[in-house]
């Protein structure tokens, strides 16, 4: 249960930690007191894991290998990402992020079984990588270096890692860029990678930088759009070049782009979904303005309520 202890004991990084306060490793190697609520959930998790996967367990987790479960975990974090979101949004509804936080745990301890009948790896041995590595990236914590801000301890964090990196044998390993899955969803691998080279200092000074270049590239998608028969290519090529740039902004203003878009989305949705409704079967005849109206009638309304009424159809 180390891992379980370095979470309960360190906390977050911690700005202008001193050395005295750190601490000792000897003590997070103790056995957590089993009166612990976490420790007792936890086990019981566990052990209900392994009753899945004992040979009269269930057919369905038995079938399972760990490339099949690729997908399972793909779709429980998109749904707690939904959950963390809709908790933002509103506070009263911490008991679906429980819910699918619970979905995702679950499907990382079942990873850990099949691992282990698998005899690749173990609860144990994920723990405990973890755990060291966690302790050996956080010398503001664990040591005696010292982290003023987040960004410090960031900056200190992807150090390491590039020390950790620096003798693996293949180039793209040692890549500052390394690390950042190419399976992301675009907005996000854009945010990542921008930040992974920022950390050596490849970045704007300010934000005219990032705006400056979403002109530029704004001018050069509208060129490309002026040609006679642009191409499938340029107009993706250009348009790629745009958004990333969005994105870099966003980055330097401390907005999570993906979060962003996924609220605009969100945005949309509610009012055209009030636009729908007002209309009713009227919506397919419906002009564009009048579209455009009931449009603008649902951004007053959030405006004013916080969400657009529906409207009686």
């Amino acid at each position: 249960m180390l891992i379980l202890g370095l979470f309960v004991r360190s906390g977050r990084p911690r700005p202008l930690r001193s050395p005295e306060s750190v601490l000792p490793l000897e003590d997070m190697r103790r056995p957590m007191s089993q009166t612990d609520a976490r420790v007792a959930a936890f086990t019981k998790l566990l052990q209900i894991i392994d009753r899945l996967r004992a040979p009269d367990g269930c057919p369905w987790d038995r079938k399972q290998t760990l490339p099949s479960m690729a997908s399972h975990v793909l779709e429980e974090a998109h749904e707690l990402v939904d959950a963390l979101r809709q908790l933002e949004e509103d506070p009263h509804k911490e008991r679906e992020a429980l819910k699918e936080a619970g979905d995702l745990l679950m499907n990382i301890l079942l990873i850990a079984r099949i691992g282990q009948d698998q005899g690749r790896f173990s609860l144990s041995d994920i723990a405990e990588a973890t755990a060291e590595k966690l302790v050996r990236r956080h010398p503001h914590v664990f040591g005696d270096a010292l982290a003023q801000d987040v960004g410090a301890a960031l900056a200190s964090w992807e150090a390491i890692k590039r020390q950790e990196r620096a003798g693996e044998a293949q180039a793209e390993q040692r890549s500052v860029l390394a690390g950042v899955p190419t399976s992301l969803p675009a907005l996000l691998r854009a945010q990542r990678s921008g930040e992974k080279c920022a950390s050596v200092g490849f970045e704007w000074p300010d934000l005219e930088g990032p705006i400056a270049k979403i002109k530029e590239e704004i001018a050069e998608l509208e060129a490309v759009t002026r040609e006679p028969k642009p191409s499938a290519a340029e107009l993706r090529h250009e348009l790629g070049d745009l958004l990333f740039s969005v994105v870099n902004l966003a980055r330097q203003l401390g907005i999570d782009a993906e979060m962003a878009l996924h609220s605009c989305v969100d945005r949309f949705s509610r009012r055209f979904q009030f636009v729908e409704a007002s209309l009713g079967e009227r919506l397919q005849v419906a002009t564009l303005e009048e579209m455009d109206e009931l449009w603008e009638e649902a951004k007053r309304q959030e405006r004013g309520t916080g969400a657009p009424d529906k409207a009686s159809g």
